[in-house]
């Protein structure tokens, strides 16, 4: 049977009910230059066998290497049997759980996801989940802006010290909605938010207090006191976190002398997801009870049936589909609920106790490639201060050209900032994760040694 049933008598019968010739004619308000564009370029049709020949090959031109690039987005060990979980035809193909007594399976998984998250977050609900943590982030500014209704202003502070993406996504998705995105700057000497800049809006009407922890540049900031800050000047605090940190550092649902942050979010990138040229990742997002009716996304329950047993059922469903449109917030959760399976097996089999190790030996991996790193005549931390697993080192040449020379020898050394930060000129951003060896630090700090020798020679 063919994807559309219409036979041609059909069609005639559809176009001639309103009042069209032909198909064409239901487009001819599209300009004819972007209609009628040759197809020449295209190749002509290939078998699979081709194709399978093909895509090898292009596989094959992405060569190896030692990576220690983070910004975002993390090489850490996959047990193998997580997306050999995942990938089963239950999960693999898997929809939104509409009718609950054909989807326990997967509603299970998204609770114990949800529980998982509170519990590293130190949230009352979590979400089930976003796109990606750039678009979290927007989510989460949007959510604070219907929850914190004594706030008029739809003022957002937004720290520069948080992921460049991030904050070009927050205003692109959510500029044209009347919401005012003012920077705060960080301290030159530790790379954090800095306090004294926030002196500026004591006291006025701001809605919402953006805190990475940690943040862009690796380093830890001041949670607690930023934190009291957004509560005493009226406003929401916004966590931005990197979950695996968070089996070692303080919860958000900790942080400050109240109640703690009052929405949380993040890339789960890190849970059980590969780097995979960039995608797909997963938003997580969490939050306190209180604003749980302003969260997007879907929230799964877990209840009692008929017999006593457990059931697991869509607690809240906020599309427009459910609700009055007016009152729905964003549903974008059905293409990310494989990611959140894989991140759910992943905790699962690494545990508390897993997590810890793999966030503590990531942290100290990067103490031992800066120690290395920094021993270079010319190479020193640019900011002073605590840091999880990633830090920004100045470099006494071009870190662009740093970098080319050092992948030419195998190693990803990082990245550049002079494109994202003014005054972050020949700066690099470093992260070392678990999957590193202490041979892997020295040659990074070999081939980085002979770049910057090759440089400092006379021509």
């Amino acid at each position: 049977m063919p994807f559309i049933p219409h036979t041609e008598a059909d069609v005639r019968d559809m176009l001639a009910v309103i009042g069209a010739e032909t198909i064409d004619d239901l487009f001819d308000e599209i300009d004819p230059r972007l209609r009628n564009v040759s197809l020449d370029a295209i190749p002509e049709g290939a078998s699979e066998q081709e194709i399978t020949r093909l895509m090898r090959e292009r596989a094959g031109r992405d060569e190896g290497g030692l990576c220690f690039i983070g910004a975002g987005a993390y090489e850490h060990h996959i047990p193998a049997a997580v997306w050999e979980i995942t990938t089963r035809g239950e999960f693999y193909s898997a929809y939104t759980p509409y009718q609950p007594e054909a989807s326990q399976g997967t509603l299970q998984v998204v609770y114990e996801y949800q529980t998982m998250m509170c519990g590293l977050t130190g949230m009352d609900v979590s979400n089930a989940s976003l796109y990606d943590g750039a678009s979290a982030l927007a989510e989460a500014v949007l959510m604070a802006v219907r929850a914190n209704r004594k706030s008029k202003s739809r003022r957002v502070l937004l720290p520069k010290s948080v992921h460049p993406f991030y904050r070009q996504v927050a205003r692109n998705i959510c500029a044209n909605q009347a919401i005012d995105f003012e920077v705060v700057d960080f301290d030159a000497e530790h790379g954090t938010v800095d306090r004294a800049a926030l002196d500026r809006w004591a006291g006025e009407d701001v809605t919402a207090l953006v805190i990475p922890q940690p943040n862009f540049f690796g380093a830890l900031e001041d949670v607690d006191a930023l934190t009291d800050w957004a509560h005493d000047n009226g406003a929401l605090a916004i966590g931005v976190v990197n979950p695996m940190s968070l089996a070692l550092l303080k919860a958000p649902g900790r942080w400050g002398g109240g109640d703690g942050a009052d929405i949380v979010v993040g890339e789960g990138q890190p849970l059980g997801a590969p780097l995979a040229g960039g995608g797909p990742y997963f938003g997580l997002l969490c939050c306190r009870k209180k604003h749980v009716r302003q969260m997007p996304g879907r929230v799964v329950g877990r209840a009692l049936d008929a017999d006593g047993c457990d059931g697991y059922v869509l607690t809240l469903q906020p599309r427009e589909q459910h609700i009055r449109r007016s009152k729905a917030t964003s549903n974008i959760c059905t293409n990310q609920g494989l990611l959140v399976t894989a991140a759910t097996i992943h905790m699962s089999l690494l545990g508390p106790e897993g997590l810890r190790r793999t966030a503590a030996t990531c942290a100290a991996n990067t103490r031992a490639l800066v120690e290395r790193l920094t021993a270079i005549d010319g190479v020193s931390r640019v900011f002073d201060g605590p840091y999880f697993h990633e830090t920004v080192l100045r470099l006494p040449m071009a870190a662009d050209a740093a970098l080319e020379a050092l992948a030419e020898r195998g190693v990803f050394g990082g990245l550049a900032l002079a494109d994202h930060y003014d005054g972050l000129n020949d700066t690099v951003l470093v992260c070392a994760t678990e999957t590193k060896t202490a041979g892997d630090l020295d040659a990074y700090a070999e081939a980085l040694a002979a770049v910057l020798e090759t440089h400092a020679a006379p021509a």
